[in-house]
């Protein structure tokens, strides 16, 4: 038979121990609420993880945490059920203009009205990355920087023109006593080594000059160069360009383009076969971006080269204000003329996501493993029957578009169109 002391003593125990389970509780219900924000139920497309499956997405702060099945909704403070659509990460847009401004001297894209607002253009098409191509140079790249990359919630990173003065001008642009690749290696490797991704050779008139020293500039800062091989009169050798100038990872844009904009065209215009070299191009390492604009995808080149096998290795916009509101009209609908052509879904976020990571070094970027910023896009795919131009105002009907749902950048909800992340109303 205990004695009352005895008593007394299991009494307090037993106190102490409920008392301690009572603050273990308190907590495990604090550790919990640690999560930020589950994004529940939907179909994550990752390539760079080869994810491809209906998973949940948790976030802390500014940073993806966990990627894996049935993630309790109680262990975040927010809880978004996206089942039904389709979860990525963030989408890179290779190719814009974004270096918005008022220069009176300016009579191209560069710090002028004719490149866009990053941001009015950026997350309602699940984009949270955008590389300016080569609108600035580097006499101008920290106006730019001051007046649009330090002012956008959008990331965004450029190409540096192998022009110093960058896009102010055609007659300018081909000013090869302006091209210097020791400042541009400068620039790149010293000064802004984390905005900074590669450089930039357009709307140059003459042969080679202005995309060997984008090379020269390239090889000194140890990035890709990308080409805009158009305005040349009588037109270039592309198969010369591919085979004969360019390294493993260099990049041609507007790769769909036909020859009646001063380039010579990936499929002739004539049998409409895709020349034989640019397989040959494609699998020695040069990287084919879209690069959609104003004047610079037409179907008569897409189409046989989607039907012969070619795809290219980045999709991309080229924003400014002749494309905006015409066939280009946002990253969304130009990933949805993929589609219309038949590439798999997979193939399209692959194309604008992860691919263009690598190509412009930036592996942080274009995936959704445990650790990466919080860059999410969450899209819908309509089906229905939707029409696509092209620059010449040639349409093709597809059945599928892809509308950006929900956009996230470094954890932060940025876009959300049919206000999924809110609370319901309650009278």
């Amino acid at each position: 038979m205990r004695s009352p002391k005895s008593f007394y003593i299991i009494n307090k125990i037993n106190r102490r121990l409920a008392l301690a389970l009572l603050f273990l509780s308190v907590y495990l219900s604090a550790r919990a609420q640690e999560l930020d924000l589950i994004l529940k139920g939907g179909h994550v497309i990752d390539p760079r993880n080869k994810i491809d499956a209906v998973m949940d997405i948790a976030i802390s702060g500014n940073k993806i945490v966990r990627v894996a099945q049935n993630i309790p909704a109680n262990t975040a403070k927010k809880a978004i059920d996206v089942s039904g659509l389709y979860v990525t990460p963030g989408i890179i847009d290779m190719h814009v203009h974004v270096f918005q401004g008022t220069d009176k001297y300016s009579t191209s894209v560069a710090n002028s009205n004719r490149s866009q607002n990053a941001d009015a253009f950026s997350f309602r098409a699940g984009v949270t990355t955008m590389v300016d191509a080569g609108t600035s140079g580097w006499r101008n790249f920290r106006t730019f920087k001051a007046q649009s990359i330090d002012k956008s919630q959008t990331r965004i990173l450029a190409f540096l023109n192998v022009i110093g003065n960058g896009m102010i001008g055609r007659f300018e642009e081909q000013d090869i006593t302006d091209m210097n690749p020791e400042m541009n290696a400068y620039m790149i490797k010293k000064q802004f080594p984390e905005i900074l991704v590669g450089i930039k050779s357009a709307h140059y008139w003459g042969g080679f000059t202005s995309v060997d020293k984008a090379i020269e500039s390239g090889k000194l800062a140890d990035v890709p160069i990308m080409v805009d091989f158009g305005e040349h009169i009588p037109t270039n050798s592309i198969e010369s360009l591919f085979l004969k100038h360019f390294r493993p990872g260099d990049i041609f844009t507007h790769t769909f383009s036909e020859i009646s904009a001063g380039r010579e065209s990936i499929v002739d215009e004539k049998t409409r076969k895709l020349k034989p070299f640019i397989f040959e191009a494609q699998k020695r390492g040069v990287v084919f971006d879209v690069g959609h604009g104003g004047g610079a995808f037409s179907w008569s080149q897409a189409i046989p080269a989607f039907k012969q096998g070619f795809l290219p290795d980045v999709i991309s916009s080229d924003l400014h204000d002749l494309s905006m509101n015409a066939g280009m009209k946002d990253m969304t609908n130009v990933m949805s003329k993929f589609l219309a052509l038949g590439m798999r879904l997979q193939d399209v976020i692959e194309r604008s996501t992860w691919a263009p990571a690598r190509v412009i070094k930036r592996t942080d970027l274009g995936h959704l493993s445990v650790g990466a910023e919080a860059d999410i896009a969450v899209f819908n795919l309509r089906e229905g029957k939707f029409g696509f131009t092209d620059v010449k105002k040639v349409s093709v009907i597809g059945t599928k578009k892809l509308e950006a749902e929900l956009t996230l950048r470094a954890g932060k909800i940025m876009w959300d169109l049919n206000g999924i992340s809110g609370q319901p109303w309650k009278d």
